[in-house]
């Protein structure tokens, strides 16, 4: 397969250019399904993450198909039907292990700074959470308010500024796209139970806890995200 090593320099853009080359010079052909993750990554000698965040944007832009539990596979595109993905500040990987990083320490220093409106504030943003789930929507806004309200219980605006640009590339095309694929009332029970754990810290002043806590639900969504799209990874 002609594929050249990648630099780690927005892995996800150089890969996703790669592979588009590819499929404009016939190396893939309409219909055609591409090499498993697996293969794609040990070949250019990047992670599997890094490969999915490639093929979520060359889905974006038209050029592939992403069938679950089979495998990606080449569209026919006319000219001028493809477009371009919009150019994230990071990959859906990527921001997620930044937000592990920075959204578990702001749970630890929540659990040290926290006050009566700041966990009322939290509590209610876990209780709209059930609600919107128990309606049947989707409750992404109000998963947004609670992570925002813990950064707000820190005290430190600096720490909300942050987390609320990473909310906003959370929100962009290509997290969203990713999050398409496996969006179920499953998953959401699962963020939610999560959550409950980082409150019940936060407000039993268990500063180790709420950072563990966070630390698993973060981590719980970058595995629920990294389930293979190929039949046999």
């Amino acid at each position: 397969m002609p594929l050249s090593s990648i630099e780690p320099r927005r892995l996800y853009r150089q890969i996703a250019d790669q592979i588009r080359t590819l499929i404009r010079n016939g190396e893939f052909v309409p219909g055609a399904r591409l090499p498993p993750e697996r293969d794609l990554a040990r070949e250019l000698g990047v992670s599997r993450p890094s490969v999915r965040e490639a093929l979520i944007a060359l889905e974006v832009e038209g050029l592939v198909e992403v069938r679950i539990g089979s495998g990606i596979y080449v569209r026919k595109v006319r000219n001028g039907d493809a477009r371009d993905a919009a150019d994230a500040l990071a990959g859906p990987f990527e921001l997620l292990r930044a937000r592990y990083v920075i959204e578990s320490e702001c749970a630890a220093l929540a659990a040290k700074s926290a006050k009566r409106t700041h966990l009322r504030s939290i509590e209610d943003a876990q209780d709209e959470m059930d609600r919107e789930l128990g309606a049947g929507r989707q409750p992404l806004p109000a998963d947004r308010q609670f992570h925002l309200r813990i950064a707000e219980a820190t005290g430190n605006g600096a720490l909300v500024h942050v987390i609320r640009i990473l909310w906003d590339e959370r929100s962009g095309e290509l997290f969203k796209r990713l999050e398409d694929h496996y969006d179920s009332p499953e998953l959401w029970r699962a963020a939610i139970s999560e959550h409950r754990a980082v409150l019940k810290a936060i407000a039993t002043r268990d500063v180790e806890g709420a950072r563990a806590a966070m630390q698993r639900h973060l981590d719980c969504a970058y595995k629920r995200f990294s389930k293979g799209w190929n039949a046999h990874q």
